[in-house]
């Protein structure tokens, strides 16, 4: 066990004492899939400790939600993937808190709650060694064993792409990962990383792969079906397209090497090609050839349901519901699939405008605030500059939701989205923060010119310093 490890599992057995003197919480968290499986990873803990709980999902955690909170008068509040960066207005609300999260706490505060588990606190980083539903894992370890909950540790990792840069978990997430194998959760193996290789045929992967990019096959399934034909891959016995999972090593091996020999003679950078493998995590108790089987296309089902106001579909699913609750989300994922495909081509349409150090577009009202950040991650890879951070707005009930994504190779030149977003932000009388690679906010309306030139500004300096 790591030292960083260690510390946060003595921090999470104060924070499980304070669990254990109540009798009834209330759990508050993110709506994303690593929000949703922090949810169901301390609710399952909660139940099964025979803690009365009940759950509330936010879009972000904003000043009125604490005050409303704070008018319930709830014995004890759990914040899960989220509440880092609002400690002192919790306190100020007068709520009992423990906060479980991975978010970078708000620099040079000096409020602090006493329940608080977060590996920035020990010397970690969030957005690569340790989810926000991992850092849920360890607190609800402490309530009990609950080590079958690794698996939904993993999903929530995987949809917060904290593998990513690797191309594999790393860290503290390794470490759940190698808890979850020792006890017959989980699997690993090197495979392609394209989305959807339990459940798509195969012309699919192709057509909608976006990182990286496929030259002359992302979005033309004429030209997929026509690339396959060409590598000789056959059909099924029913005449019909084979899943990925149904193909034999060898199959698998011929295409991969043709999708590099294509990328290459396409003009594309080695480095981007070798995204196309890495190592994939297979849940051994979900049934094969579903979404819940892949802790990709899992994470991806959970954040349909999310972003379209129904997180708890898909904590249900993720509570084990494999029925009603699992056919509503594939209807969620179907058109939350759909929606991705028409906001990529609004971008496309409109173009992003360019500044010295970043650029943007803005959707309005046509794109969903709760996709903007996905689409805007999606439009490095097929529309924008990936030599310059995005940033996207939408507008959004309380304001403009901000989203902004960069590159591991900017961050590795300086660029931290998270602090500039945060110190910007909060410069025009909003609120934000994240990671350093993707971060969020939500603005006034009218500060949008404002926010984007100082966002600017800032991220000069943060590169400029490398």
């Amino acid at each position: 066990m790591s030292d960083c490890l260690y510390k946060m599992r003595v921090c999470a057995r104060k924070c499980a004492d304070i669990i254990q003197k109540k009798s009834e919480v209330k759990v508050v968290s993110h709506i994303d899939a690593d929000g949703i499986t922090s949810a169901a990873i301390i609710c399952n803990a909660l139940d099964r400790a025979g803690v009365e709980n009940s759950i509330t999902f936010v879009k972000q955690l904003e000043e009125n939600t604490i005050n409303q909170l704070a008018d319930e008068n709830p014995e004890l509040v759990i914040f899960t993937d989220l509440g880092s960066g609002m400690q002192e207005y919790i306190i100020s609300s007068g709520l009992e808190a423990v906060i479980s999260d991975h978010h970078r706490p708000r620099p040079n505060s000096e409020t602090q709650i006493k329940g608080h588990i977060n590996p920035h606190l020990f010397g970690a980083n969030g957005s690569t060694d340790i989810s926000g539903s991992g850092t849920t894992y360890l607190l609800a370890n402490e309530l009990g064993d609950n080590r079958d909950l690794a698996g939904l540790a993993i999903v929530g990792a995987i949809g917060d792409m904290q593998n990513r840069r690797n191309g594999y978990l790393i860290n503290l997430n390794r470490e759940i990962l190698e808890e979850a194998v020792s006890n017959g959760v989980l699997s690993y193996e090197k495979d392609i990383l394209l989305f959807g290789k339990q459940t798509r045929p195969v012309f699919k992967l192709l057509q909608y792969a976006s990182d990286p990019y496929l030259p002359g096959l992302t979005g033309n399934e004429d030209a997929c079906i026509e690339f396959l034909h060409g590598v000789g891959l056959r059909f099924g016995d029913d005449d019909r397209w084979r899943r990925w999972i149904d193909l034999e090593l060898e199959e698998k091996q011929k295409i991969v090497s043709a999708l590099l020999q294509h990328g290459l003679s396409s003009g594309q950078d080695a480095c981007k090609l070798e995204r196309l493998i890495g190592e994939v995590y297979i849940l051994m108790n979900e049934r094969e050839g579903t979404e819940m089987r892949d802790a990709t296309e899992y994470s991806t089902l959970l954040n349909a349901t999310g972003r379209y106001d129904h997180a708890e579909i898909g904590m249900a699913v993720c509570m084990g519901d494999r029925d009603k609750a699992y056919q509503k989300a594939s209807k969620l994922l179907t058109d939350h699939r759909s929606n991705l495909v028409n906001g990529l081509n609004f971008v496309k349409y409109m173009g992003v405008t360019k500044l010295n150090n970043l650029q943007y577009f803005d959707a309005g009202s046509n794109i969903k605030e709760t996709i903007i950040g996905i689409v805007a991650g999606m439009s490095t890879s097929v529309i924008a500059d990936r030599n310059y951070p995005i940033v996207a707005f939408a507008d959004a009930e309380s304001g403009v939701k901000v989203s902004a994504r960069g590159t591991q190779d900017l961050v590795k030149k300086g660029l931290n989205l998270s602090e500039a977003l945060a110190v910007v932000s909060a410069e025009v009388g909003g609120a934000g923060g994240g990671h350093d690679i993707a971060a969020g906010a939500t603005i006034p309306k009218n500060a949008k010119e404002e926010f984007i030139q100082k966002l600017d500004l800032i991220i000069g300096i943060q590169i400029s310093k490398q």
